[in-house]
């Protein structure tokens, strides 16, 4: 609820809001439904060893564009109305999802490889339209709801498309499955980004500083000056280090620590993911809408002990079984030690979610 008592939910009514939850929801869904798809077909024909590096490869690929490009990314969103930049960046995308399907087909792993690198970078001069855009359609009252909002549909479009490139990629026709999803799912996302309200240039005479290193260098520089916002960020930031160490190494924490089957990856980050949702639009009811960060220590601090107790009880839940064998499902549900790993993941992705939202909140209202 917001101060007034109205639930953040009622924004889904909103043309100021809907449009641009779904333009990124898709957006998300499709870049992980390609990167998961690649990955198993890596996998598949290279194998383990050989199509393992090329995924960290793929990682790396899709995460470095943000490095890159945000900053001048901001600034585009800064100098132009954001909702035309949004427009531009979803047409593209389009070509971007036509390229990724014919390197699919044609199987070079070159052009899969640089199709991430595109992938990470519409994603990465999305991202501050994304989140700057808020503040100018929402209320002040309304920016936990909105940003809470926003991180579910992130992290559950994640698991969305996880799941649907890891299986679909699988099936008989699997490529022809992903290429007709991927095209059908970025023209609606297309469709979509054209329905966002205008959201007016705040610097229409900003001059562009085309030295991508240069300006990030300078907004480090100049949200040093204002406290509140740096030490937000780098508490957005480290949330987003935590979430990929999570997300990444799920598959590696269940076979080796867990010593589980594939089913229990897919849970746990089922789980994981849901859960950071399930916190995230919580928030907003906790706070009644105030953007303080009142309960970010906190959550912190409670994230940091049930990682600790995950790391026990995880030490316990390998010992279900005799060496050479795997945990199943069943075993590690109907366990106490399978349990807690699962009630220590889940607690940690709900606190996760309260910690992150407020931060978001907050660096759009002081800035």
């Amino acid at each position: 609820m917001n101060a007034d008592g109205k639930s953040q939910f009622a924004l889904f009514k909103t043309r100021r809001f809907l449009p641009l939850f779904v333009t990124q929801f898709l957006s998300a869904f499709n870049d992980n439904a390609y990167r998961f798809a690649l990955s198993i077909m890596l996998l598949t024909t290279l194998g383990k060893d050989q199509g393992g590096v090329l995924n960290t490869v793929s990682a790396a690929l899709f995460i470095a564009p943000y490095f890159l490009f945000s900053a001048f990314a901001g600034q585009l969103s800064d100098k132009f109305d954001k909702a035309l930049v949004a427009r531009r960046i979803k047409f593209i995308e389009i070509g971007i999802v036509a390229l990724s399907i014919f390197a699919l087909y044609w199987g070079w792993v070159p052009l899969q490889q640089f199709c991430v690198f595109l992938a990470g970078t519409q994603s990465a001069f999305f991202g501050p339209i994304k989140y700057s855009i808020l503040p100018q359609h929402l209320e002040k009252d309304e920016l936990l709801g909105g940003n809470g909002l926003v991180e579910m549909g992130t992290f559950v479009s994640v698991l969305l498309g996880t799941i649907f490139g890891t299986i679909a990629i699988n099936t008989v026709g699997g490529k022809e499955l992903v290429a007709i999803v991927m095209i059908i799912i970025a023209l609606v996302s297309y469709w979509t980004a054209t329905q966002i309200p205008s959201a007016p240039s705040a610097q229409p005479d900003m001059k562009l500083n085309w030295n991508f290193f240069g300006e990030t260098w300078n907004v480090i520089a100049m949200v040093k000056s204002r406290p509140e916002v740096f030490q937000a960020i780098l508490g957005i930031s480290w949330f987003w280090l935590l979430g990929v160490v999570f997300v990444t190494q799920i598959p590696l924490f269940t076979l080796d620590s867990l010593k589980g089957s594939e089913a229990i990856a897919t849970l746990i980050f089922a789980l994981f993911s849901v859960m950071i949702g399930v916190g995230s639009v919580s928030c907003n009811k906790l706070l009644k809408g105030q953007v303080t960060a009142k309960y970010v220590p906190l959550s912190a601090l409670l994230m940091s002990v049930f990682m600790i107790d995950l790391y026990f009880a995880a030490s316990s839940a390998s010992t279900l079984v005799p060496d050479g064998q795997k945990v199943t499902l069943g075993a590690l549900v109907s366990s106490f030690s399978g349990l807690r790993v699962l009630f220590d993941l889940s607690a940690v992705a709900f606190f996760a979610g309260l910690y992150v939202v407020p931060l978001f909140a907050i660096m759009q209202a002081r800035t």
